[in-house]
């Protein structure tokens, strides 16, 4: 006899952890097709300018090297859907690390080699890599990324801060970050006698690589099926095509075998995108009573010369506080250097950064305690649009997590409390992030023997999303998630969108239930036995996604922090962190537990490790490892807590949900920026806080 279904908002364990822990998990570098051959991607060895010649004799004479690839053999591309895919079409070199050929050989190791022995001669042309206040090619775009005016004006700013009674300018910045996956990029593609490219690819949307695939080799969809199974992670680097994808289809095509491509960690610095670096200026002006009457944001950042892509960092200002006065701007200048994109909440995390340190400089000045600055400033409208929020739960968030973490017995001194060497200290910030949807399609199918199966193409980057879209499924149809089979991860299913923006879950999600609503309805309509072939619903939420909602809807939270800085080496320690969500329906606790925790994780290593320094003769990144770039480790965490407020929005989707991958980096590294000011009374402008940073001022 069945058991009650599993209803949503139940710890329900992951599917497929079991594969993972056990190997039987397969990601894109472990397909290996019969008669496989290897690629290895060869870097531009100077910062600007172009490919003289390619002399491949030497690497071609190797034992075990079939091909060398560069612009004066690769297979021309139809019409690429981003510049950074149009690899090997030309002998321009716009950066530093830009694929300028690829070693095809029989294994890995004579790739390799080959690639080793391949001499590339360059002209050379000077380089512009530095990123300044006042550099000579700022401008101003018109969008930024997500499509967001560049600059915003609401009222008199400039005027409002001057007659402010209590005033906070200050600067911060915030280098280079890079997303570092477990699972470096990789590709397995092959073509078949009929023209059809088969590709496993490391995708955060294999829908999304299709359409790139297709656009780049001239080809339908049906003729491109790819496949994104399990992928090690992404964290926004994956969300769009990389060009090992592009190279190991055009290696297939040029060889007439399969070819495999994985990017060496060292590689992707220069290729998969990264955080770029950011100069935030944020005047804060106040009644005496810590009213904000005028906010102004100005954010200065990079883009290539390759691709424009803005960072939209002073974008959340306009949804937090409110103030009858604001002014928000982006200004960028194109330089010669790897292409920015996507990484974990970008705009907001660095955006968040500035601003929540702005906010705690302000409550210092006003002599407030800085959770109170934020509830007396917490608008019932969003000030940009004046739209009514579909719930706004940052006040819930702050008075939570203010009670469990003991925030109000702290002493709100900075720099008295101490034990022995060390300087301990507590930081508040708030966290905001949109809700985003997507159109979605998706299938739900039920069998005479009474088992389920919904086909729909999301991606699960570790995020539990299998688990999730079952147990969405199963509260529909009244049934054991048990008995719902899930399949995701192949373009050759219901085109969904990717997992990214915080709005997978949500947009196949919804697909999902209105898929198995139709089915039900139509269980319910049918008499008999079920038919042999079985009963299908289909749905596309093309249409409710598309339609414009009257309401603000964004996710919430409150990041508490508390810190220990070592007052002879200026190491900093955090020793507990605690955060606290409004984030709608909480769809599994477990796998949302992971995801905020995992963003908090982040943001730590955002405040205190993780940087990526641009050296100006080299014209590349210095930290391209995970032995130079570091990202926390376990004893970097020692103890953090995620909670949530449950919120019952009506104005989602149908499961009420809010996207949770994103929000807990948003706010993280201002929370413990935050703390190590009041540890210290020593308040640092420039992310990460280094012990080499931060000794100076203790001495």
């Amino acid at each position: 006899m069945s058991q009650p279904h599993t209803p949503l908002g139940a710890p329900v364990p992951r599917r497929e952890g079991r594969d993972k822990v056990t190997g039987t998990a397969r990601y894109a570098a472990e397909h290996t097709p019969p008669g496989c051959l290897y690629g290895w991607p060869v870097p531009a060895a100077i910062a600007r300018g172009r490919v003289a010649a390619v002399h491949a004799d030497e690497a071609l004479a190797l034992p075990g090297v079939h091909a060398v690839l560069s612009h004066e053999n690769a297979p021309r591309l139809k019409q690429p859907d981003a510049p950074i895919l149009a690899v090997l079409q030309d002998d321009r070199v716009p950066h530093r690390g830009r694929h300028v050929a690829l070693v095809v050989g029989d294994t890995l190791e004579h790739a390799r080699a080959g690639a080793g022995a391949l001499r590339i001669t360059y002209r050379t042309a000077e380089h512009d890599v530095l990123l300044s206040e006042d550099h000579p090619g700022l401008y101003t775009p018109e969008k930024v990324n997500g499509e967001y005016p560049a600059v915003r004006e609401r009222g008199d700013a400039d005027r409002a801060f001057a007659m402010a009674p209590v005033q906070v300018d200050a600067t911060y910045t915030i280098g280079a970050l890079h997303n570092h996956p477990m699972e470096p990029h990789a590709s397995t593609a092959q073509w078949t006698q009929e023209g059809h490219l088969h590709v496993h690819d490391s995708s955060q949307g294999s829908t999304r690589a299709r359409e790139s695939l297709c656009a780049a080799f001239g080809l339908r969809p049906d003729q491109v099926t790819v496949v994104a199974e399990h992928v090690g992670g992404g964290f926004g680097c994956k969300g769009t095509p990389r060009p090992q994808v592009i190279l190991a289809a055009m290696a297939a095509l040029h060889t007439g075998h399969p070819v495999k491509v994985a990017l060496p960690r060292r590689q992707m610095a220069a290729v998969v995108g990264h955080r770029p670096p950011t100069v935030q200026r944020l005047r804060l002006g106040a009644e005496l009573d810590g009213t904000l009457t005028s906010v102004s944001h100005e954010v200065i950042t990079h883009t290539s010369t390759v691709e424009e892509f803005v960072e939209q960092a002073a974008v959340p200002t306009r949804v937090m506080y409110g103030s009858p006065h604001s002014r928000t701007a982006h200004h960028v200048t194109a330089l010669d250097v790897p292409s920015p994109s996507w990484m974990r909440a970008p705009g907001e995390a660095p955006g968040m950064y500035a601003l929540e340190s702005a906010m705690d400089e302000l409550a210092a000045a006003l002599g407030m305690d800085p959770v109170e600055l934020r509830l007396r400033n917490d608008p019932a409208h969003e000030p940009d649009s004046g739209r009514p929020f579909s719930s706004r739960g940052l006040a819930a968030c702050l008075e939570e997590g203010a009670g469990r973490f003991g925030w109000y017995d702290r002493d709100p001194r900075p720099a008295v409390r101490e034990e022995g060497p060390l300087l301990l200290g507590t930081g508040v910030a708030s966290a905001t992030y949109p809700v985003y949807l997507a159109g979605s399609s998706a299938s739900a199918h039920v069998a005479p023997d009474g088992s389920y199966r919904i086909r729909v193409n999301a991606t699960d980057i570790g995020t539990g999303a299998r688990t999730v879209l079952a147990q969405i499924a199963a509260s529909v149809l009244g049934v054991p998630v048990e008995d719902v089979r899930i399949d995701i991860g192949s373009s050759d299913l219901p085109d969904a969108p990717l997992a990214g923006g915080s709005m997978g879950t949500g947009s196949w999600g919804w697909s999902v239930h209105k898929a198995s609503t139709a089915l039900l309805e139509q269980l319910r309509e049918h008499t008999g036995p079920l038919p042999a072939e079985g009963l299908t619903a289909f749905a596309d939420t093309g249409q409710e996604t598309s339609e414009t909602s009257p309401y603000a809807r964004h996710a919430f939270g409150a990041h508490f922090a508390e810190v220990a800085v070592d007052s002879r080496t200026g190491e900093v320690r955090v020793r507990r962190m605690l955060g606290v969500f409004a984030a709608g329906h909480i769809l599994n606790p477990r796998t949302a537990r992971s995801q905020f925790i995992g963003g908090m994780t982040m943001g730590i290593g955002m405040a205190l490790t993780e940087g990526s320094t641009m050296d100006p003769a080299f014209g590349d990144f210095t930290e391209s490892d995970l032995a130079s770039y570091h990202v926390p480790a376990c004893a970097d965490v020692q103890e953090i807590e995620a909670y949530w407020i449950d919120e019952d929005d009506p104005h989602l989707n149908p499961m009420g949900s809010k996207g949770i991958g994103e929000i807990g980096i948003v706010g993280a590294a201002a929370a413990v920026g935050n703390a190590v000011r009041h540890a210290t009374g020593v308040r640092l402008r420039s992310l990460p806080l280094t012990p080499d940073t931060l000794l100076p001022y203790l001495l």
